[in-house]
């Protein structure tokens, strides 16, 4: 009898965390906008529900080229080896898209105007 509540015990715990990852793997809401940073610096800020494709440099020889459709963005062609960014797909929201080899990453935000930063918009003060 003692072996079968454990084993009821085990079920119920993994029944549980089954449970609790789903919910944190779901995808959020869609953003409306995406962030796209390229060795630490914004190169823009996009409008996910505006069609388009534009190539971004890296500024050491590399580049990704980003295409946005659907409300959707995705790299659809990088010159990196592992193609990992490519490989990601089309998203509007959860975890970033990455290309490390070029220090690019793409960040959904829903207003891009205060994302990451403060109330009044900065980011900090170097006094």
């Amino acid at each position: 009898m003692k072996t079968r509540s454990w084993i009821i015990l085990l079920a119920l715990v993994l029944l549980v965390c089954g449970g609790l990852s789903a919910l944190l793997l779901l995808p959020g809401e869609p953003a409306a906008f995406a962030r796209i940073t390229s060795r630490g610096a914004v190169v823009e800020i996009v409008d996910l529900s505006v069609e388009q494709t534009f190539t971004v440099d890296d500024g050491a020889g590399g580049s990704n080229t980003v295409t946005v459709r659907d409300g959707k963005i995705a790299v659809t062609q990088a010159d990196c080896p592992d193609q990992y960014c490519v490989h990601q797909g089309f998203r509007s929201s959860g975890t970033p898209i990455v290309c490390l080899p070029h220090e690019l990453i793409i960040e959904f935000v829903s207003d891009p105007g205060l994302e990451g930063a403060g109330a009044d918009g900065v980011d900090g003060v170097v006094g």
